[in-house]
């Protein structure tokens, strides 16, 4: 049996990979389990490819926040509100390395009206300078949750802490499906 067509397939996937500098990603569904898992892969790849102590925990404390905004906000749920039990939300994560830093993106669907709240809480965070981020964030740590928050807030505060460069966003229309797609980015 010949399969040169798929094997062809994966090697390009795999050279792909290697001269990206890729050292995680996955697209599927999101738990909490899942993400556990995921979390214990990142943290060993990134000691792998030699981040220093401080550069993993930044990467891993960015990584969960964005495996968590997936299973809290993505438009995809596996099974319906009524249904009891966790649910299981669909989108990406991969972690880059390309000249010295590492890049953390995210991508899932979400509802129009989840894209607008997304949109204020970061074009807000990416006009704070680090002082203000660092200032916002013990406050929130502080404060109680807002009632129509999913966590106490502070998400996209500790990846712009602990970022490098501004975080990036971006919400792109999806053909026919009602949602956008919201798109991330963190820079260690």
């Amino acid at each position: 049996m010949e399969n040169n067509g798929i094997q062809q397939q994966w090697d390009d996937f795999h050279k792909h990979v290697e001269r990206r500098d890729v050292i995680f990603y996955y697209m599927g569904y999101f738990s909490q389990t899942i993400i556990a898992a995921m979390a214990d892969a990142v943290k060993l790849r990134a000691e792998q490819a030699g981040a220093v102590a401080a550069t993993r925990r930044k990467l891993f404390s960015s990584f969960v926040e964005m495996a968590q905004n997936i299973v809290h906000y993505s438009a995809d749920p596996t099974n319906r509100e009524e249904d009891a039990g966790p649910s299981m939300r669909h989108g990406a994560v991969f972690i880059s390395h390309t000249d010295d830093r590492y890049y953390l993106h995210c991508a899932n669907p979400v509802k129009s009206d989840v894209a607008e709240k997304l949109q204020q809480k970061l074009e807000h965070v990416c006009s704070l300078t680090m002082d203000e981020i660092k200032v916002k964030y013990k406050e929130l740590l502080r404060s109680e949750t807002p009632v129509d928050s999913k966590g106490a807030g502070l998400g996209f505060l500790t990846m712009a802490r602990d970022a490098s460069a501004p975080l990036e966003f971006e919400l792109a229309p999806r053909s026919g499906e009602g949602t956008l797609m919201f798109y991330l980015r963190a820079t260690i």
